[in-house]
């Protein structure tokens, strides 16, 4: 018997139509005004340079925070870690808006070069005018800096997505596919960004200046894909909401392009105070030289830090430098000085034959031999056939330096507080020096502030007792050392360190004395280093194990 058929399943209803929705939330293909093919090489394109962008941003923050408030490591560390914290949370919160990807993607771009641009002007006069404040605004311009970190993180974290969108609308592929191009695209602007802001922005146009020219390509990238590539894609009003935005950013950004100038004459004399004579970014830092005219002293700041105090230099210098001329001083090698006034102390010695002077920035040379004022004050020491300049990093210039070529070595180097001079104060450093000295020579290191911080003076003392050398520590109060200024501002002290510590060190344990044939000092006596010898050595910190490259021991 043939069974009757089952009967047919109802056919399903055709969907409801969806709801219209506007021009600017579509999530289908959009309509180009070019092929599919180029559409997607300018949305790469546009990804390339925003990338670009955002890692200048990131390498700007940086930068200034490590100039402004000091330990480029720390610094670098929250910036990036902030930031990139910001920039997943940011990714999350852009899935909302991938319905309005094109108009969203415009709107980012406009605040991210807004706020990315500007960040650096906002933080220097954070710093300039507000740094010394104390109280509760001490961590102002560090909570300034995570603030920046974070915004910036956000709005870069949100591209991604909604880029994503925008490739995917133009033509479907596989994700794998899409996601490749993408961070290709991502990848490369990165790099390009990355080389971009050292070699390029910063020593052409500087921090300020460079910032702002940032945000206004990003402004305009950003701008120029929405409205040239998914115009169709906006209503009329935001077409026209977004033009006017971005025209907005581009006049901010142009304005304070155009009053970079005065600001950051305003802002150095905010933080150097009025008697500014020279102010210049060289390829290695900040330089300024302030008073050097009649009934002014001379100061000269090294990226913020009070590096020569005109009232108390020669304390200093005398300090450094006649303690390691009692002996033998044929030849001498000054690391550092290159403001040649250790090179002044040294020339007062007769029977010194030659003086090799290592410096790694050339303008600080040549400001030396050329202002009047620091010419004066060193004596025209650069005049003298004896010494001779090499313009490298020390401690790759140690490393090639012959064996027991000097009879002194003088290290004139700044604070080992400060990261990027740590390797300077490393057991390696101090055992190319221990190879360089002659037999009988000695060694005289600047060993940075004694009274602020005793840990970091005791650490490099025992740096170089690990290095085979035997040490006599001292110190020298000066009378003045001149307001705060740079990172040191941010340190909550309202001025600047007033003594030094010193080590003096040889294979055999030296005699802490001065040599009777040179003319005596105006500041020094045999007396007082002796009391100064015994007031260190009553503070020593016992058991601190030395620094090496491996494992840095100081602390910004």
């Amino acid at each position: 018997m043939i069974e009757p058929h089952a009967p047919a399943p109802p056919r399903p209803a055709p969907p409801r139509p969806a709801p219209s929705c506007p021009v600017s939330s579509r999530s289908g293909p959009v309509r180009l005004p070019v092929r599919p093919g180029t559409g997607r090489f300018l949305v790469l394109a546009g990804v390339f340079v925003c990338a670009a962008c955002g890692l200048v941003y990131e390498l700007e923050l940086v930068a200034l925070a490590s100039y402004l408030i000091g330990d480029s490591v720390t610094q670098a560390s929250v910036v990036l870690s902030v930031m990139v914290f910001a920039m997943g949370i940011g990714s999350l919160a852009a899935k909302r808006l991938r319905r309005h990807a094109a108009i969203g993607f415009g709107a980012i771009e406009a605040t991210l070069a807004l706020v990315g641009g500007l960040s650096a002007m906002a933080l220097y006069a954070v710093f300039a005018w507000t740094g010394a404040w104390g109280g509760l605004w001490a961590n102002g311009p560090r909570c300034l800096l995570v603030g920046f970190s974070l915004a910036m993180g956000l709005l870069i974290g949100a591209e991604v997505p909604l880029l994503m969108e925008l490739i995917q609308r133009i033509r479907r592929q596989d994700a794998g596919g899409a996601v490749a191009d993408l961070f290709a695209a991502d990848y490369v602007g990165a790099l390009v960004g990355g080389l971009a802001f050292p070699f390029l922005l910063l020593p052409l146009l500087g921090q300020l200046t460079g910032a702002l020219l940032t945000g206004a390509v990003n402004v305009v990238a950003g701008g120029s894909l929405v409205l040239g590539l998914f115009r169709r894609d906006l209503t009329r009003r935001a077409r026209w909401l977004l033009l006017l935005a971005n025209l907005a950013v581009l006049g901010l950004l142009a304005s304070a392009a155009v009053m970079v100038g005065d600001f950051e004459r305003a802002a150095r004399h905010a933080v150097y105070g009025g008697d500014v004579r020279v102010a210049v970014q060289t390829g290695v830092q900040e330089v300024v030289l302030t008073g050097g005219t009649p009934g002014r002293p001379l100061d000269l700041f090294l990226d913020g830090r009070l590096r020569v105090a005109g009232q108390d230099e020669r304390r200093y210098h005398e300090a450094l430098v006649h303690p390691a001329m009692t002996g033998p001083h044929a030849r001498v090698l000054i690391l550092g000085g290159g403001d040649g006034l250790a090179a002044r102390e040294v020339l007062r010695h007769p029977g010194v034959q030659r003086v090799d002077l290592v410096e790694l920035d050339p303008a600080v040379v040549r400001l030396a031999r050329t202002d009047p004022a620091l010419s004066r004050l060193n004596g025209h020491v650069y005049g003298d056939r004896r010494v001779h300049v090499s313009t490298a990093d020390a401690f790759g210039w140690l490393r090639r330096a012959p064996a027991s070529a000097y009879d002194v070595v003088i290290e004139d180097l700044p604070d080992p507080g400060i990261t990027a001079s740590t390797k300077l104060y490393a057991q390696e450093f101090y055992g190319l020096a221990r190879r360089a000295l002659a037999p009988g020579g000695r060694l005289a290191v600047h060993a940075g502030p004694f009274s602020a911080r005793p840990r970091v003076f005791w650490t490099v003392e025992a740096t170089v007792r690990a290095a085979g050398l035997r040490t006599v520590p001292y110190r020298v109060s000066g009378r003045d050392s001149g307001f705060a200024a740079g990172p040191d501002r941010t340190t909550g002290a309202a001025r600047a360190p007033r003594d030094w510590g010193f080590v003096l060190a040889a294979r055999t344990p030296p005699a802490l004395a001065l040599d009777r044939r040179a003319p005596r000092p105006r500041t020094l006596s045999a007396a007082t280093l002796a009391a100064d010898a015994r007031a260190a050595a009553r503070t020593r910190v016992p058991g601190l194990p030395p620094s090496t490259l491996v494992h840095p021991r100081y602390a910004g």
